[in-house]
């Protein structure tokens, strides 16, 4: 099963990082055990571009649309066994010290494969 982990911080929260993993030991697990399939860091928010469709008009704006304190910082795309093994992959990384990690399955009845 295929899922994508969406990591989102708050760049202003302070947080204790002792003994926190460093993404270098945690990709080169994920990499030794075959699951991470893609993953990149994002730009800052005030690099972002927003886009909307309202009465067929576009709409851009910059930055984010949600209004919150936390900022999508990445993603990593993993394949593993099951849900139980998608979150003790995404426990062990940084992010989850810092943020949070959302754990989602990708559907891939639509598109084909990612």
């Amino acid at each position: 099963m295929k899922y994508i982990l969406i990591h989102t911080i708050d760049p202003n929260a302070e947080h204790d990082t002792d003994g926190m993993p460093t993404f270098d030991s945690w990709l080169d697990e994920m990499l030794a055990r075959g699951v991470t399939l893609h993953g990149e860091r994002l730009r800052d928010v005030s690099d972002a571009t927003t886009v909307q469709v309202r009465e067929r008009e576009v709409l851009v704006s910059d930055g984010p649309f949600a209004e919150t304190k936390e900022q999508i910082a990445g993603y990593d795309v993993i394949e593993c066994a099951d849900l139980d093994e998608a979150i003790e992959i995404a426990a062990k990384h940084p992010t989850a010290w810092q943020g949070t990690i959302e754990v989602r399955p990708i559907q891939l009845d639509r598109c084909g494969s990612p």
